[in-house]
């Protein structure tokens, strides 16, 4: 069971649903719901086979990008600092995974 990458999707889904009661973003709540979905469904197909780590690795790598490109921007560390954190620490969980 890949507790790591089901705890990151929980975390992204949850920021997207308090981004959008805090600050009333839609597109928070849709772009966190879509991608813990999607991080969810990746820890899940790393749970069954740990070869099979591909959209997990890619979401997060995206994810990643994205929120340092906008941490970056903003130079705030809430929220986009967080989540690239942690993206970029599940790209270095699941990258030597790529050298197998």
């Amino acid at each position: 069971m890949d507790y790591f990458g089901f705890t990151y999707a929980l975390l992204i889904a949850v920021g997207g649903i308090i981004g959008f009661v805090k600050a009333g973003s839609a597109m928070s709540l849709l772009m966190g719901l879509l991608f813990g979905v999607l991080s969810a469904f990746g820890a899940y197909q790393t749970s069954k086979d740990p070869r099979n780590f591909w959209v997990l690795l890619l979401s997060s790598v995206f994810l990643g990008g994205l929120m340092s490109y906008r941490a970056y921007n903003s130079g705030k560390f809430m929220p986009p600092g967080l989540v690239a954190l942690l993206s970029i620490l599940m790209v270095i969980r699941l990258a030597p995974r790529l050298l197998k």
